[in-house]
């Protein structure tokens, strides 16, 4: 089956800048997420750290606003889309998040 790369974009709060509380209910709403999906989480990936972009030319540019990433396994595409419902990373609403979505092509020998 199909692999998926789940890519997080949008501004995070650092864990450090949240409520005890704050940090509890993120964590259950991941982990719902997690829950409903199951098997299907083929690593759950973790949020990134600060970032770094370089050129090929040797010059430095500057990092995408990235934040994560997730992978998962699905019958294709639409199926991939499907399971972004009701993503926690989702929630807000405001069009200040997005969730890319690539699938994982196998390097043939590997």
């Amino acid at each position: 089956m199909p692999k998926f790369i789940f890519l997080y974009k949008g501004p995070v709060t650092a864990m450090s800048d949240m409520s005890p509380e704050e940090v509890k209910a993120s964590g259950d709403q991941w982990g719902a997420w997690y829950g409903k999906l199951g098997s299907a989480i083929q690593d759950g990936g973790a949020p990134f750290a600060a970032g770094a972009s370089v050129v090929d030319d040797g010059s430095s540019g500057t990092a995408s606003d990235l934040s994560g990433y997730t992978v998962v396994e699905a019958a294709d595409m639409n199926a991939a889309k499907a399971m972004t419902a009701g993503h926690p990373f989702l929630s807000e609403g405001k069009g200040k998040f997005a969730i890319d979505v690539f699938e994982l092509m196998p390097i043939r020998g590997m």
